[in-house]
């Protein structure tokens, strides 16, 4: 039995392209690998890209199975199987017992990885207070409004999409 995809939504408004085209740019000067090892050397934490991905996931919930972290990232276990012991070797997180099933194990921040996170989001926030820093306080403040509304959108709306998953507002990052 198959099943047919979703029918596409009207065409974009101008407004919609422009956000898509500004998130596209943010996301390209974020991801740069040298904003990255800048970052990181700031921080004093030395992780790839995708270790930093993992962290920042990590700390954000619960300790999870690496089969829902790979599912949270929208990657293969395998990639997460990696990058957790990456981690491990750093001391940034642990393997603890499921206590739902003793048989599985979950990934927690251990304190060096808490340390480590705190130290990647202060230089990212130091350098887009850097970047914003000509901005009003009241304009930061609606931009952090509505870029959290848009991500939790975005959240609900992927949830919406995928059987068996509620929809629902997100937690802010800390």
């Amino acid at each position: 039995m198959s099943s047919k995809p979703p029918p596409l939504p009207p065409a974009a408004s101008a407004e919609v392209v422009e956000i898509e085209r500004a998130l596209s740019r943010i996301t390209y000067l974020s991801t740069r690998t040298r904003q990255h090892d800048r970052m990181m050397a700031v921080a004093g934490v030395p992780l790839d890209r995708a270790a930093v991905a993992l962290l920042r996931q990590i700390a954000d919930s619960e300790p999870l199975r690496p089969g829902e972290l790979a599912q949270r990232l929208g990657v293969e276990a395998s990639h997460v199987t990696r990058t957790v012991q990456q981690l491990q070797r750093f001391g940034y997180v642990s393997r603890v017992p499921d206590p739902e099933d003793r048989r599985a194990q979950r990934i927690e921040l251990t304190d060096a990885g808490r340390e480590a996170i705190g130290r990647v989001r202060d230089a990212g926030a130091r350098g887009m207070q850097l970047a914003l820093s000509d901005w009003k306080p009241e304009d930061l403040r609606q931009l952090a409004t509505l870029f959290h509304r848009m991500v939790d959108d975005f959240l609900a709306r992927s949830q919406e999409d995928e059987p068996g998953q509620e929809s629902g507002p997100s937690q802010a990052p800390a």
